[in-house]
């Protein structure tokens, strides 16, 4: 008897934007190549695991969606009896999904309980052919977020070209200045060959074309070894030093009597050599004698594979995921998941999901390498998770995450942290960020009155200065052995870098007291301690507005060590504070609702930030410091409105502020509406800043559109503890390599307790998919971009 439902209206093919989760499960990692396979609903297109959690049949419970394609995938064994063949060329063959795999369908109908529908019957042939022949959700979302918006320039579009000539072949074989034969740029204006800049992982460069271009004010060049059939290749701008598009590409080298169509693509492009750098680091994966370290696996040794210049997410999340209030928040073994109408798009799903593949050892076993022979047998590390979907989800709508570039773990820590608090926005005390929150006490003493003022600011991590000591390296030094990274720079410890975060500084400021211009005293301390301390050490110089890395050695101890002298002691008896009303350093700029920090408006301003975008970045960022203000500066610089006043008197009714769209969009991220459409008024319509807001102001409930009449505002108790001693222990580390944090590799080294081995925590390298036992660490520890502490 045919099934009745394979007739139902809602049945037809996926459309090409549409996401088609047929890959794994969108409540846990199960996947297509498990023994049962995945159940692909053919109504929504959601994917769920058809074994013992058999989270499909959860799906259709909750939505009533009657059919279902079971897609289940078996690794082809490959018999190599004879040797491979000798290779005659320099060619790559992609081996094809039919290549490796064989894979079997079977149509499923809950409602009828048939385990074996006709797949010839009614709508169904249609439609399961558009779910096998549609681009998966991750591969969709991975080819999404690797578009690169290269646009022309002024440069490209009115470019003038010097009389044209026919340079001959024998003349693009090497720059015009040295021997080099590969990383050659042609300058589009007069057809000189120099060479490129030398790239790091890639080709050679003496900086030829750099040094024409500067000489003869020539813009525009095209790099020759990416030219290709189709009329695509590198162009870059001198004058902008940005890549660019050249849209008359063809036209501009057939006037040096090069044609397009007789190229061929012989050189990697500059995206390309930057991923394929990003994955090549190597964090000391073998031993002092060569040997390659061995894996660890079971549960909490589970990696995360790298989906394309994700290893900042991964490191981040394993450290996350280490500490007991995010395991005992969203890890929880045997308890159905949340019934979300769509799991991919819920935050909570999500973060759940990521706990149990992590932290369950389900999915922790080496992967077996049919390819690999007896006598070449490598040492066989985990397959790995896919974290597509959290990625995705964690990105939306966010200009740098929602991208594959190469982010700031430390800028996604605060993300995530936004993401997840607001996520738990209805029950505050169910929030793992909690346990990283404390206050911090900032005070100001006016040099010339002495009177006081006290500032409680609450935050989940700080950064501190690393101060900059170059060695002074004579003659007989500057050797080989001076290249070893941080051998330019003396070491510091963590306590300088801590007094120094601590110690009093002046700030340019009015008194309104006496009216003195002497300025003010300003520091900073703990007037609570938190339970996860996160600190971001600050290794950077500004060059020409741009954050410079620089490799300086931070020595950290494994042992417990104790910060109590950082305590604020508050207000004295012998001190006189300034009055309430009064607004150091004054402001007639911004609205009477917003008063910024005048100690961090004032740094900005040394910094060469005008005031109106100090004012701007503060507000954004809570109010709270320097830094998170100067990070918002730098993210935000191309913003068309950075210059504008700070508005925080709303627009008119049903203007930008009241977008609905905005407002669903950040009811998606769990923010109610009454907030969302004051955030939105607060920050001009923007979305990421209204996330930002909300964020900083966890209590405001919102703009509920009239005016009710509440009583005094409780006072809120300061997160964290004040209990003394404040004694904290090293728990993890995320460690960087590379010159720039847009750029390079990060891992993760997290103290774990080993099965099998000493009751001792002992440090395991998270590389990726790779979770070996650590070697090194200490070396690590001095260059760690991220310190999670832990109050013991």
């Amino acid at each position: 008897m045919e099934c009745p439902h394979v007739h139902l209206d809602d049945l037809r093919p996926p459309r090409p934007n549409q996401s088609v989760y047929r890959e794994d499960c969108t409540q846990c990692f199960d996947s297509i190549d498990d023994d049962s396979g995945l159940d692909v609903c053919l109504h929504c297109f959601n994917g769920g695991c058809a074994g013992e959690r058999n989270h499909s049949l959860l799906h259709y419970s909750s939505t009533g969606h009657p059919l279902a394609l079971n897609i289940k995938r078996d690794r082809k064994q490959v018999q190599r009896d004879e040797p491979p063949p000798k290779l005659t060329k320099l060619a790559i063959t992609a081996e094809t999904e039919e290549d490796k795999y064989e894979t079997t369908t079977r149509v499923k109908c809950y409602a009828c309980q048939s385990q074996d529908v006709d797949k010839a019957s009614g709508k169904l042939p249609a439609v399961v052919d558009g779910v096998m022949k549609a681009m998966t959700f991750a591969k969709q979302e991975e080819v999404k977020a690797w578009e690169q918006e290269f646009v022309p320039c002024e440069h490209t579009l009115c470019l003038e070209q010097q009389p044209g000539r026919r340079i001959e072949s024998q003349h693009l074989g090497s720059c015009s200045r040295c021997d080099l034969k590969e990383n050659l740029w042609l300058c589009l204006d007069c057809g000189n060959l120099g060479c490129g800049r030398a790239q790091l992982g890639g080709a050679d460069g003496n900086s030829h074309g750099l040094g024409h271009a500067t000489e003869s004010g020539h813009a525009v060049a095209v790099k020759l070894g990416s030219i290709t059939s189709e009329g695509h290749a590198d162009v870059y701008c001198y004058k902008c030093n940005e890549e660019r598009i050249d849209p008359e590409l063809a036209k501009h080298l057939a006037h040096w009597g090069i044609n397009v169509t007789e190229r061929e693509k012989t050189e990697k492009s500059l995206m390309e050599m930057q991923v394929e750098q990003n994955l090549k680091w190597d964090f000391s994966m073998t031993t002092e004698d060569g040997k390659e370290l061995s894996p660890l696996f079971g549960p909490g040794f589970t990696g995360l594979k790298n989906i394309g210049n994700s290893c900042y997410l991964a490191s981040t999340v394993q450290c996350l995921f280490s500490l007991p209030e995010f395991q005992q928040r969203y890890y929880r073994p045997g308890l159905p998941p949340p019934s979300a109408h769509s799991p991919a798009e819920d935050i909570e799903t999500q973060l759940q999901k990521l706990a149990d593949g992590i932290l369950s050892g389900r999915y922790s076993s080496p992967e077996s390498n049919v390819h690999a022979s007896p006598d070449n047998a490598e040492v066989p590390h985990q397959k790995g998770l896919s974290p597509a979907m959290f990625k995705h989800l964690i990105g939306r709508g966010h200009e740098e995450f929602s991208t594959m570039r190469q982010q700031d773990a430390f800028e996604l820590l605060l993300h995530l942290f936004k993401l997840i608090s607001v996520s738990n926005n209805a029950n505050p005390a169910n929030d793992p960020v909690q346990s990283f929150r404390f206050a911090l006490e900032q005070r100001l003493q006016c040099l010339e009155c002495k009177r006081v003022r006290y500032r409680t600011d609450e935050q989940e991590n700080i950064s501190i200065p690393v101060p900059v000591r170059r060695k002074q390296l004579s003659n007989s030094d500057g050797g080989p052995s001076d290249s070893a990274k941080g051998s330019e720079f003396e070491p510091v410890s963590l306590k300088e870098c801590l007094d120094i975060f601590t110690a009093p500084g002046t700030v340019e400021l009015t008194c309104p007291a006496c009216g003195s211009k002497a300025g003010f005293s300003k520091s900073s301390k703990f007037k609570t301690f938190p339970q996860n301390l996160v600190i971001n050490p600050l290794r950077f110089e500004i060059i020409n507005w741009v954050p410079t890395k620089l490799d300086i050695p931070v020595e950290v101890s494994d042992e417990v060590f104790d910060i109590s002298s950082y305590k604020s002691q508050g207000l004295q008896s012998d001190e006189v504070e300034l009055p309430e009303d009064a607004v150091v350093g004054g402001s007639d700029t911004t609205s009477a609702a917003f008063v910024p920090n005048e100690a961090a408006l004032s740094q900005l301003e040394s910094m060469g930030f005008p005031r109106v975008r100090g004012e701007k970045a503060l507000h954004a960022t809570g109010n709270a410091d320097a830094e998170a203000a100067m990070n918002w500066l730098f993210a935000h610089m191309e913003d068309p409105d950075i210059d504008e006043p700070l508005n925080l008197g709303g627009g008119p009714p049903g203007g930008s502020g009241d977008d609905a769209d905005k407002i669903s969009q950040l009811g998606d991220m769990g923010i109610s509406a009454p907030q969302a459409r004051k955030a939105l008024r607060e920050c001009n319509g923007d979305v990421n800043r209204a996330l930002d807001w909300v964020f900083s102001h966890p209590d405001d409930q919102g703009d509920f559109g009239e005016n009710t009449v509440s009583g005094p505002a409780q006072p809120k108790p300061l997160p964290g503890s004040e209990q003394l001693p404040a004694n904290f222990e090293l728990q993890s580390i995320v460690c960087h390599k590379g010159a720039s944090i847009h750029a390079g590799h990060y891992v993760a080294f997290i103290r774990k307790q080993i099965p099998g081995e000493s009751k001792e925590r002992q440090w395991v390298l998270f590389n990726d998919e790779k979770v070996v036992k650590a070697v090194d660490v200490d070396e690590m520890k001095k260059f760690a971009y991220i310190y999670f502490f832990r109050m013991v």
